[in-house]
């Protein structure tokens, strides 16, 4: 129940950023985001017919998409996207009657920082495996044929020609040019959020006294340890080397304990974006 509370409250805190960003600094400046919600941005203003607002139009759009996603991915997906949406619909219209529109900010800046806001959000979302509906759905389906391409690229990729209507439907090619800079600044975070957190180290160890810092790797941060054979290539004297992979946060550790059984320990730490299996992430075909 805490997990599943926890996810919820994750899917509506980055909805309600992401639609807190989309007001604040995009609609005002007639800068576009893609997906659905850009979409329903420039039906609304197009239209201009009060009741259809960004968050009616945006739930008409994704309701094909929904049945899409529900039929792809499943039904996790598909309840949890629809919280999401929901939430971002409502916050579209009730940030926009509620905050008052910062005035007088320059179109680049806001472009930037409504980026990176959305983004954020956007990823936050995501890390719970839903979505936002919209385009994001289409992104996470062509993501299980796509797999080495990141979310945040496919977004891209799918939101360009949105950025491109926007300057047409507002009669300034700036707009398109704003929504550009906006869409790889979100895009950029999204991929951040998404995966920035998911790094690990790899170490490599070579030492003499290679059993007694396997003993205090295995002992004080809980981590294996695989033993590799190697030979010196000057005095060609056989060698023991250490392989682990650890959290990030275990880095600082892991130094202190090699130098500390072995202060001429010779040590090699690589970043490693994920690390699938014990004591790590489990396997997931459906992820990010």
């Amino acid at each position: 129940m805490k997990r599943t509370f926890g996810k919820i409250l994750m899917i509506v805190i980055g909805s309600a950023v992401f639609s807190l960003g989309f007001d604040l600094f995009l609609v005002p400046n007639g800068i576009n985001c893609g997906g659905a919600s850009g979409v329903a941005m420039l039906v609304s203003y197009g239209i201009g017919v009060k009741w259809l607002s960004v968050g009616v139009v945006t739930i008409l759009i994704n309701i094909p998409l929904f049945i899409l996603g529900y039929r792809t991915i499943g039904r996790y997906f598909f309840f949890s996207s629809l919280l999401g949406m929901a939430t971002t619909s409502v916050c579209f219209d009730l940030f926009e009657a509620i905050l008052p529109v910062p005035k007088n900010v320059d179109p680049l800046v806001a472009s930037i920082f409504g980026g990176v806001i959305i983004g954020a959000g956007i990823g936050v979302v995501f890390l719970t495996g839903a979505s936002t509906g919209g385009g994001d759905i289409v992104a996470r389906v062509m993501k299980l044929r796509m797999r080495n391409l990141p979310i945040g690229r496919l977004l891209l990729c799918l939101d360009v020609s949105i950025a491109v209507v926007t300057g047409i439907v507002y009669k300034d090619f700036n707009n398109t040019l704003y929504s550009i800079i906006t869409l790889v600044v979100s895009c950029t975070v999204l991929d951040r959020v998404v995966y920035g957190f998911d790094y690990a180290k790899v170490a490599l160890i070579i030492s003499d006294k290679h059993e007694e810092v396997a003993d205090a790797i295995a002992e004080k941060l809980d981590r294996g340890v695989t033993l590799l054979d190697g030979e010196g290539y000057y005095s060609r004297a056989e060698k023991t080397v250490l392989l682990t992979a650890i959290k990030r946060r275990q880095l600082a550790q892991l130094k202190e304990i090699v130098m500390t059984v072995d202060p001429g320990a010779f040590l090699i730490l690589q970043d490693a974006q994920q690390v699938l299996g014990d004591g790590f992430k489990a396997y997931d075909r459906y992820e990010l």
